[in-house]
């Protein structure tokens, strides 16, 4: 993507170095058959970059007092949970400082303007987002970066307990930023610590890292990691395997670690969009671009490979036809090596704004994405960035979204390997008719087999005439991920007859039978 220096354009000549001698499509050119209409499906991941890192999405900007900040937050959510969104990623650690009160590492300074300073009056900004997030029936997941400490050179104004200042030894300088040094045991020991403060403490329902690994390449500067690989290295004959090995130890303490504490929170990393291409080993696909296995040491093909991951995201952010990277073709490579685990795929709402992208400015082409991607029962879903890309509105895609493609809820799709067993469903639902509408109750499942706890409610609304199907998401009313048992539904209309059930999900979104049906008249 990057997130973060796509919109300081070290993103744009990151993409310049890389693909130097392609040029894009004309806007009506397309080299994949694209289908004409793929009916939404229930289970879809659908989510959403929401970027603290230079204020790109929220808060809008540092200062701000919590209430505006809450505030801002609210009508990201609230505009996202209109489109049936499902799914947050929330950047909670954007360079080693922190959007959350439980953490080792000082305050983001994106947040009031000065690291170390909380928000004033004191709020979680983590803990606010994942109760909210959840009454909206959308999933949180924690983003990070693993490896940035500082997105620029102002040293200065570092907080006195910034891992920078606390183990100087830690990091290396490249491109003006401090980086963890990857291949020093204690830094990937610390950013387990640092991931686990937040699978503790928090009710995430994923961690989700970008694609910030080693340093994307900058002409001129080196990494300065000779002393380590003397040190640590031992092992291997040629430094670039010492790094992609750093890497692959990071990922799998970080999948042991967070499934040992938190069985249901979801692992997943959005990397480049390249792995290899076929010219530098038949594996890869059939692209002409900066990868992630040899520029940025990622081996990430491994990582899904292992099944040290839970989803893999690839940011592919071009369009169909394209020369070195072609949208259609890397879904189809990535749908080839998805090994059982899911595949999202990162979607390039923002570059619908770039006024040099012929083929984003056509307003068929995101539209074709999604269908393409539909298309594959190997891919579950997408993830856009970023949010205010989205509520911007650009082209009307966000109402595409509302009137076609997103325009009844679904449900993230399961992953079985994390766990299989269903809850038990609701009981005792009753329908009372009031002056606003239908209020609905029900009493909580007994415990499933596996004891693990309901983490939502799904309600289903059906006509008189409708054969009762939770399968159908067109039925779906409302989803929410906390314990309340009770709804009031205010769209039913006077004088015609509902049947109502509701089934209950579990944090990895099992879903139960639904409850014994009831039928109300609206008074």
């Amino acid at each position: 993507m990057g997130k973060g220096r796509l919109l300081v354009s070290g993103f744009l000549l990151l993409l310049t170095g890389y693909f130097a001698n392609a040029q894009p499509p004309a806007a009506s050119t397309t080299t994949a058959e694209v289908p004409v209409a793929v009916k939404a499906p229930k289970r879809e991941f659908r989510g959403v970059w929401v970027a603290t890192v230079v204020n790109i999405d929220w808060p809008s900007r540092v200062g701000l007092t919590s209430d505006k900040q809450k505030e801002q937050l609210l009508k990201i959510l609230d505009y996202h949970a209109q489109s049936n969104i499902n799914a947050i990623m929330f950047q909670v650690r954007p360079a080693a400082d922190a959007f959350y009160a439980k953490s080792r590492e000082p305050w983001s300074r994106w947040l009031m303007g000065k690291q170390g300073q909380a928000p004033d009056p004191f709020y979680d900004p983590l803990e606010f987002a994942i109760t909210e997030a959840h009454k909206r029936g959308m999933e949180l997941h924690a983003w990070i970066n693993p490896y940035r400490a500082t997105f620029d050179a102002n040293y200065a104004n570092i907080a006195s307990n910034h891992p920078t200042k606390t183990h100087p030894e830690w990091f290396f300088t490249y491109g003006k930023q401090k980086l963890f040094n990857p291949g020093l045991p204690e830094v990937r020991e610390y950013i387990v610590q640092v991931v686990l403060d937040i699978v503790k403490n928090y009710e995430i329902d994923g961690l989700h890292m970008d694609d910030y690994f080693y340093p994307y390449p900058i002409a001129g500067q080196v990494i300065n990691d000779t002393e380590a690989f003397k040190k640590y290295g031992s092992a291997f004959t040629d430094i670039r395997d010492w790094r992609r090995d750093n890497v692959n130890q990071l990922i799998k303490m970080l999948a042991d670690s967070i499934h040992k504490y938190k069985p249901s929170v979801k692992f997943g990393v959005s990397p480049l969009g390249i792995w290899k291409n076929k010219r530098q080993d038949v594996e890869g696909s059939e692209t002409n671009g900066g990868s992630s296995y040899l520029e940025l040491y990622a081996d990430t093909r491994k990582w899904v490979q292992e099944g040290w991951v839970d989803y893999i995201n690839p940011q592919i952010y071009w369009p169909f036809g394209f020369r070195a990277a072609p949208f259609e073709k890397l879904i189809d490579w990535w749908s080839d090596n998805t090994f059982g685990r899911h595949l999202y795929i990162g979607q390039a709402a923002y570059r619908i704004n770039e006024r040099n992208q012929t083929a984003f400015r056509n307003p068929r082409e995101l539209p074709n994405q999604i269908r393409y991607i539909r298309a594959n029962p190997r891919v579950q879903g997408s993830i856009y960035f970023s949010s205010n890309s989205l509520t911007a509105n650009p082209l009307g895609f966000s109402d595409s979204l509302r009137r076609d493609f997103y325009r009844k809820p679904a449900l993230p799709p399961v992953m079985l390997w994390r766990d299989s067993i269903a809850p038990n469903a609701p009981q005792l639902l009753t329908a009372v008719s009031n002056p606003r509408g239908v209020l609905l109750n029900w009493q909580a499942p007994p415990p499933a087999k596996d004891n693990e706890p309901v983490a939502g409610y799904v309600v289903y609304r059906f006509g008189e005439k409708d054969m009762i199907d939770t399968s159908d998401p067109e039925h779906i009313l409302y989803v929410r991920y906390n314990t309340d048992t009770t709804l009031l539904d205010n769209s039913a209309e006077k004088g015609k007859k509902y049947i109502y059930v509701v089934t209950a999900v579990d944090r990895i979104k099992n879903e139960s039978e639904h409850s014994i049906p009831v039928t109300i008249v609206l008074e």
